[in-house]
């Protein structure tokens, strides 16, 4: 059981993805391992060795361990969420949600009941087009920036770029934008514009490490707290409830708890994890 178990299913024929216990059991019967099993003794073996197998992770194989150039980006980004800030600074990290769709629905949702009914939600849904936020975290405030736009192209970011140029006050010099090595992001327009605006200075993650963008992190609360039951009339109603979400965050914003510690705790393992 356990060799069928740390195999895939393909391999011996099966049109499976993962094995679960039930197939597990119908598997050793049908090779005739066993005469009968049934799929409570397959999972409590299954447990006896710590075995999951209809789990799954998203994994990249690790072709290489990170490299020297690797490490000093993320050296530079370490510094940069942790180190004191000059009264004239601020620390930006930037990136989209894409293709948030409004997804209206024939009848209203409803709310939990008791006794144990959860929020229901109709099943038939219509298509209203997408929306895609583009967001900027403040690291040391938590407080959030957005800006929807129907595309996501350099024009947009550089209109996000301008909508925070105007919202930060004029002592605020230096500006470091982090976010990833994606066209949209350096471009040659937004490299264009950014040279007529000297206070705007980006930083971009290496390549597999949007773990090392903040605004990720918001945007997990963003899902959790309004996207989880999507259920809008409207591109324009979404994005309204977005900025209003985003106005609320902010009466209480906080910063996420990065250290040079933990970071380095995860950097240890990055020959195993890969780039």
């Amino acid at each position: 059981m356990v060799r069928l178990a740390c195999e895939r299913p393909e391999t011996l024929g099966r049109s499976l993805s993962q094995w679960d216990c039930r197939e597990l059991a119908r598997q050793l019967i049908a090779e005739g391992i066993v005469e009968d099993i049934s799929t409570a003794t397959v999972r409590r073996i299954l447990r006896a060795h710590q075995l999951k197998p209809w789990r799954c992770h998203l994994w990249r194989y690790p072709k290489s361990p990170r490299d020297a150039a690797c490490y000093a980006t993320v050296s530079e980004l370490i510094a940069l969420y942790t180190r004191p800030l000059h009264e004239e600074e601020m620390v930006l990290s930037g990136d989209e949600k894409t293709s948030l769709q409004p997804r209206p629905r024939r009848q209203p949702t409803q709310p939990a009941q008791p006794p144990h009914i959860p929020n229901r939600f109709e099943q038939e849904d219509k298509r209203a087009g997408a929306l895609n936020l583009f967001a900027a975290f403040d690291t040391r405030s938590g407080r959030v920036y957005g800006y929807c736009a129907e595309r996501k192209r350099q024009q947009e970011f550089i209109a996000f770029l301008e909508q925070l140029d105007r919202a930060m006050a004029a002592s605020i010099t230096t500006m470091h934008v982090v976010c990833d090595n994606v066209r949209t992001h350096h471009g040659q327009e937004v490299r264009k514009w950014l040279s007529h605006h000297p206070r705007f200075r980006v930083h971009f993650t290496p390549v597999h490490c949007s773990w090392m963008n903040q605004v990720e992190q918001w945007f997990s609360i963003l899902q959790r707290q309004r996207l989880r039951i999507v259920d809008f009339e409207s591109k324009d109603h979404l994005r309204a409830k977005i900025d209003q979400l985003i106005d609320e965050w902010n009466q209480q914003a906080h910063p996420f708890n990065w250290s040079t510690k933990s970071v380095a705790k995860v950097m240890a393992e990055a020959p195993a994890l890969a780039a």
